[in-house]
């Protein structure tokens, strides 16, 4: 075969197709007409001489020569992907980059301050581009249209890079006229009125059902296994509104303790510990392999891993 007439792109959908297993959603990833991606497939098995994806009852399912070849290709482009980029290192007290960063709620209370004083002192010219969940989506990430997503996901695209920045338990804001402070136990709780904070997720959001306890997320979730139930009397997207909804003297905020001890100094609230227990959550970092080695992204990388480590070590 000579290589010079092999059309690069075909090896790109390739990559893609055999991670999704599925025509339509790698059509969607790589940003062309579902036709578009047929045809790319069709192409590839003249090529490869071989089916490579065959519909089963399981769905579409890679042959055994499309098996052997997906990790080749896969170096392959991340290989191509860091030749083409740049040697120069990133210099960043003169850069004036912009960083588009995806960051729920959560991280861009907690994260997103000291990151910022950080830039001030070593890369004053750097801007952050701050976006929320509903302004992104995973296509975005994939094709490095932005930098970065901080948030807790529940899944991850497998060709994402990611890192863990830090766990969080959960921790109660209670108004110190609230009544349940007398005897804060799983009795006062439950009958306690709540505020509701959301699990923000990738896309546009939708309103909540109160009795939809898992996409109420992690306190409902943990109080269902126990079978109980809380009074949820407003919901809220923003960890800051929580807090302040919480001084008034019926409400109590259960969210992540680095958000809570936020509070620590405030005169009008208390920071108590769940009467129950609720699973710690991840704040996760997560980027395209496209960026993987581009020197201005991993210096990016870093100082948000040292800002998180600082963090952690604080609460």
């Amino acid at each position: 075969m000579n290589i010079s007439r092999i059309d690069l792109n075909l090896l790109v959908y390739l990559d893609v197709l055999l991670r999704e297993r599925n025509v339509t959603k790698a059509a969607d990833q790589l940003g062309i007409s579902q036709p578009a991606m047929s045809n790319g497939l069709k192409r590839l098995r003249v090529l490869f001489d071989d089916p490579l994806l065959i519909r089963t009852s399981k769905g579409m399912t890679p042959t055994e020569r499309a098996q052997e070849i997906q990790p080749i290709i896969s170096e392959l482009i991340i290989g191509l992907e860091k030749a083409v980029q740049p040697r120069a290192k990133f210099n960043a007290l003169e850069s004036e980059q912009v960083f588009r960063v995806m960051a729920s709620d959560y991280a861009e209370a907690t994260l997103l301050p000291p990151l910022i004083d950080k830039l001030r002192k070593h890369a004053p010219g750097v801007i952050l581009d701050i976006m929320t969940p509903s302004d992104v989506s995973f296509l975005d990430v994939e094709q490095g249209r932005v930098d970065m997503v901080i948030n807790r996901f529940d899944s991850i695209p497998q060709s994402f890079h990611q890192k863990v920045l830090w766990n969080d338990d959960f921790s109660c804001v209670v108004s110190n006229s609230n009544p349940v402070l007398e005897r804060f136990s799983l009795e006062s709780y439950l009958t306690a009125n709540h505020v509701w904070v959301s699990k923000t997720g990738m896309g546009v959001g939708v309103g909540m059902d109160p009795d939809d306890v898992q996409r109420l997320g992690w306190v409902d979730e943990a109080l269902s296994r126990i079978g109980q139930k809380r009074r949820i009397t407003v919901f809220t997207r923003h960890y800051q509104a929580a807090c302040l909804l919480a001084e008034q003297q019926d409400l109590i905020a259960t969210i992540p303790s680095k958000m809570a001890r936020q509070h620590d100094n405030n005169p009008n609230v208390t920071i108590l510990e769940p009467p129950f227990i609720i699973p710690p959550i991840a704040l996760t970092m997560a980027w395209s392999p496209l960026l993987q080695h581009n020197p201005a992204h991993r210096w990016m990388r870093l100082l948000i891993t040292q800002t998180a480590d600082d963090l952690n070590r604080l609460y």
